[in-house]
């Protein structure tokens, strides 16, 4: 493993626990099938897993941003719902790779290694799931992901955002929760196209619309996307995912109504429901083009009764059902 820039935490035993079955039975629960992959040991013998986990325990960003902290403790939180839920995908082979810190408030050095670790998952070929931290993780993830397609030739990649809000902010002074699209657009508009799911208009100002104008961003508000609306919202999709060689989705959980996601870190009531963003989902992981997931702005903090950490497991879940 390359010396990553920013601290890290193996993988924790303790998080994966559930309930106890005959062992004759196999694997039953997701705590059963996991295998906890510690990167700072060395090892010639490890499989390369279909799936990787890895956590972005990072919320500088969300603070820089002045969003209300505590997403650091996101990945885990997920985790800790992910090991309890039954176990229906065919043995396919998932390591949690543990989490990336961020120490001293340096966001720039956890996306760096972001970014390196990613590379190296889709080099060797396996799937890699994100658990976040604020969605600044989406920077630190593209730019992985897009060294990693690069070494495959230059692929075109679609970004497929469920959220809120646009996140298409200006560097003004450091970059922050609310500006990787516009970091990711800016560097790489030419190869990089970005469609976002869920917009709300008091969730972004003029500026951010005029910006998502002058980057020809793709945008679905939220009162479009509801089960009723299935075949307009992948009518719409269908173009875009021709167009792009590869999918990156990520997930801002903020983007859900907080009847279902109170524990994030600017929460909304008129977002869509899980039962929408799930069958989207599918959809998208039938095109066989996603290459990459991740999922931010968990906040344990003002979870209630563990709902959101419990959404954010299900939405795992479907990604790798979808596999």
């Amino acid at each position: 493993m390359h010396q990553l820039p920013t601290p890290y935490q193996a993988p924790l035993s303790q998080l994966w626990k559930g309930r106890t079955t005959a062992p004759e039975l196999g694997v039953q629960y997701w705590y059963q099938q996991v295998q906890l992959v510690d990167l700072e040991k060395e090892s010639e013998t490890e499989a390369v897993p279909q799936v990787a986990l890895l956590g972005y325990a990072c919320d500088a960003g969300v603070r820089r941003n002045k969003g209300r902290v505590g997403a650091a403790q996101g990945p885990n939180a997920i985790r800790k719902q992910l090991a309890r839920l039954a176990y229906h995908h065919n043995s396919i082979q998932v390591s949690d790779y543990g989490n990336l810190l961020c120490a001293d408030g340096n966001l720039e050095a956890s996306q760096k290694a972001l970014s390196v670790l990613t590379e190296q998952l889709l080099t060797q070929g396996s799937f890699p799931i994100v658990l976040g931290g604020g969605h600044d993780v989406a920077y630190g993830h593209f730019v992985g992901i897009h060294k990693a397609l690069q070494q495959k030739g230059n692929s075109s990649i679609g970004i497929i955002n469920f959220d809120a809000h646009f996140d298409l902010r200006p560097v003004a002074d450091r970059p922050h929760s609310g500006t990787p699209f516009n970091q990711i657009l800016s560097a790489h508009g030419s190869t990089t196209e970005y469609f976002a799911l869920g917009i709300q208009p008091a969730a972004n100002s003029p500026e951010l619309f005029a910006i998502a104008k002058k980057k020809e961003v793709n945008y679905l508000f939220n009162d479009a996307c509801e089960n009723i609306n299935y075949e307009v919202v992948t009518s719409k999709l269908h173009p875009f995912i021709e167009r792009n060689d590869a999918l990156y989705l990520t997930i801002d959980l903020d983007g859900f109504s907080s009847a279902y996601a109170p524990g994030v870190s600017a929460p909304s009531a008129l977002g869509f429901s899980p039962a929408f963003a799930v069958k989207i989902l599918n959809y998208l992981m039938q095109t066989q083009k996603v290459v990459a997931v991740d999922i931010a702005e968990l906040n344990p903090r003002y979870d209630r009764d563990q709902c959101t950490a419990k959404l954010a497991a299900q939405i795992v879940a479907a990604v790798v059902e979808g596999l």
